[in-house]
């Protein structure tokens, strides 16, 4: 007989599940992003010393994530076999690993290798912590939960800029030069929460030592209530999901959406270097970069707990990428430092806004059985946009690239007008839920 309501239950679960797990895999995501985005800011120094070109750069960039496109499913699947806690800690030692050795690089080869292998190292992180949240969160968390786990891509821009350019302009150690160092110092991270991931990572509610038997019971109830009218509205055969035109056409939205963001990301610190004729060290450039990333705290986790609270998620990604359509098109016709990072600034809100609630929009699409190969192969084909943005701004004038960009947001918009899920509208999915599990 329980000594509690099932109110005071899922109060209690809830919040033990949210502050045992959100801010750690927060940790975990800033560091990937940051190990991921850190070369736009060794350009500053390295595109000199080893003598690469825009079009090299913009290709360096974007090998990783060939590499993560393809080896994310695999590495998904293996998860769901395996556990997070055992694969999340392979995942980040070996990045770790490569992110070091990329400061010793000596040739453009030595980098196009290398990079390609981070990308191979890395694969199966972000899908896998997505589908981690599905073995913890119920959907009408879920909106939140991304929106914490998202917060790393701001946050890590806002760590990552002053911190980068300041190795880059202080440390020289043995007469290597920062861009190496920054590397180097920014690898050991990701091998030592690696390490920390195994002791501290639990793979299902049924083994959390920190939860009570009641509140476990209570989590997988609910989520298993979830999975079943999942699987009534989705597809549950893997090779019948791969025949549904709704994943393709959430892999193209956020392929769009991708593009998009890192085109921007690994570019910024050239675009602003480009432009300002006052700053004259590689840490004020640092500093501006700053602040299109501080925009995107507030934004991700309003879009985030909005959506979750309106159940809308579909109308707030629509608004989001129309903010982003505005800001790259006020950034191709900016001129000057000031309006370049007032138009970031805005671009930025629009996409950090679109990332706060897409993936928990994503894993409506999915059952228990298609979710781990389902959410990687979204990610994976739309991590091929991680490709693409660098090399469209390696490759053509910056203002036409940015036009390119927000003309590739408008296909975007476009996909997600026409997609809704097969028997209830998308912004109802989580009242079916709570509907079918009052019946239990």
């Amino acid at each position: 007989m329980m000594n509690r309501s099932i109110g005071e239950i899922e109060k209690s679960t809830i919040s033990k599940t949210m502050k045992r797990i959100l801010p750690f895999i927060l940790i975990l995501y800033i560091i990937a992003y940051l190990d991921r985005v850190n070369l736009g800011y060794a350009a500053l120094q390295m595109n000199a010393e080893l003598a690469l070109s825009a079009e090299v750069f913009g290709l360096l960039s974007g090998i990783f994530f060939i590499g993560y496109f393809f080896f994310e499913v695999p590495s998904n699947m293996i998860m769901h076999k395996v556990g997070a806690r055992i694969w999340i800690a392979r995942i980040m030692i070996s990045w770790g690993i490569v992110v070091i050795l990329t400061g010793f690089a000596q040739t453009t080869m030595h980098l196009y290798i290398l990079r390609f292998l981070l990308g191979v190292a890395e694969a199966g992180f972000f899908p896998g912590i997505i589908l981690y949240l599905t073995y913890w969160f119920r959907a009408r968390e879920r909106g939140r939960a991304t929106a914490v786990l998202l917060l790393a891509l701001p946050v890590g821009g806002l760590i990552g800029a002053p911190v980068s350019t300041w190795i880059l302009d202080n440390i020289s150690w043995f007469d290597m030069a920062g861009w190496r160092w920054m590397f180097i110092l920014e690898g050991i991270p990701a091998i030592m929460i690696g390490v920390v991931v195994v002791f501290y990572l639990t793979n299902r509610p049924t083994n959390a030592k920190w939860l009570t038997k009641e509140e476990s019971d209570w989590l997988e109830t609910e989520l298993s209530a979830e999975r079943q009218v999942s699987s009534k509205i989705n597809k549950v055969s893997k090779l019948d999901m791969l025949k549904d035109s709704k994943i393709w056409k959430l892999a193209l939205f956020y392929f769009a959406g991708y593009t998009a963001i890192y085109g921007l990301s690994f570019w910024m610190p050239t675009i602003i270097k480009s432009l300002s004729e006052n700053a004259t060290s590689n840490l004020e450039i640092g500093w501006l970069a700053m602040i299109p990333s501080l925009v995107g705290i507030p934004a991700i986790i309003f879009v985030g707990w909005n959506s979750d609270r309106t159940n809308a998620h579909k109308s707030h990604l629509l608004v989001c990428l129309m903010i982003a359509v505005i800001g790259f098109i006020g950034c191709g016709f900016s001129n000057s430092v000031f309006m370049m990072v007032l138009m970031l600034t805005i671009t930025s809100f629009g996409l950090y806004g679109f990332t706060g609630c897409f993936f928990a929009y994503m894993t409506f699409f999915f059952t228990e059985s298609t979710a781990p190969v389902g959410i990687a192969l979204v990610n994976s084909f739309a991590a091929l946009g991680g490709f693409v943005g660098p090399m469209i701004l390696g490759t053509v004038a910056f203002t036409q690239g940015m036009f390119i960009l927000s003309g590739l947001l408008v296909i975007g918009v476009i996909t997600l007008l026409s997609l809704k899920l097969t028997s209830a509208s998308d912004e109802n999915i989580v009242n079916e839920v709570e509907a079918h599990i009052n019946q239990l």
